[in-house]
């Protein structure tokens, strides 16, 4: 076959280990809200990297690259969503528990595992750096891309949901508002540290 996978997957595996926005905050939320707002971030984190590999078959990538204005704004947007992220769980956590609906409470998180996802510079670093070392020349690079990025949002979404159901096991004891505060302010100076590694080291 024209591409050696095992390495691929092996890469795959060992970058979505690497602790990044995707990882906290599916965690996070796992532990605040449950398992099932874990899981449909987890769905919401997929959709996103299914859309930038598409994008990056297409050359959008390649754009992003040899476009610094736009990667920087890309890159800028994702850490002032962080931030905006980390503000929003600390108020959270320190206000009365909200009567949301479920619905609308798992709509939310799918969303933000979205938004999260598209503004993630590591997620368009990987498609711009690491995936074309595994494209090989002698086959179509639009059908090998596309095969890529499949099997890398597999891995990732395996190892998100995974997070998603070990976070899940602490919710029970973040139901008690002291916890519930701690945790907040824990998660929210998380995501702020996230946010300032992006902004110096992206």
């Amino acid at each position: 076959m024209w591409i050696d996978l095992a390495p691929f997957l092996a890469t795959c595996l060992a970058i979505e280990l690497t602790p990044g926005p995707n990882m906290a905050y599916i965690v996070l939320l796992s532990a605040q809200r449950g398992r099932a707002a874990g899981l449909l971030a987890a769905s919401g984190v997929a959709l996103g990297l299914l859309a930038i590999g598409m994008m990056a078959a297409f050359g959008f990538a390649q754009v992003v690259r040899d476009t610094p204005w736009l990667y920087q704004t890309l890159r800028w947007a994702g850490v002032a969503y962080l931030v905006y992220l980390a503000w929003d769980c600390w108020r959270e956590a320190r206000a009365p528990q909200p009567e949301v609906k479920q619905a609308q409470a798992l709509a939310a998180a799918f969303r933000r595992g979205l938004v999260t996802n598209l503004l993630n510079p590591k997620a368009f670093l990987f498609y711009i750096t690491v995936l074309p070392g595994f494209v090989s020349a002698d086959a179509s690079y639009p059908l090998q891309i596309q095969l890529l990025t499949w099997l890398y949002v597999m891995v990732a979404t395996a190892v998100h949901v995974a997070l998603a159901i070990g976070a899940g096991a602490l919710t029970g004891v973040l139901a008690h508002p002291e916890w519930r505060r701690r945790a907040g302010l824990v998660a929210a100076l998380m995501l702020l540290a996230i946010a300032v590694w992006l902004a110096f080291k992206t």
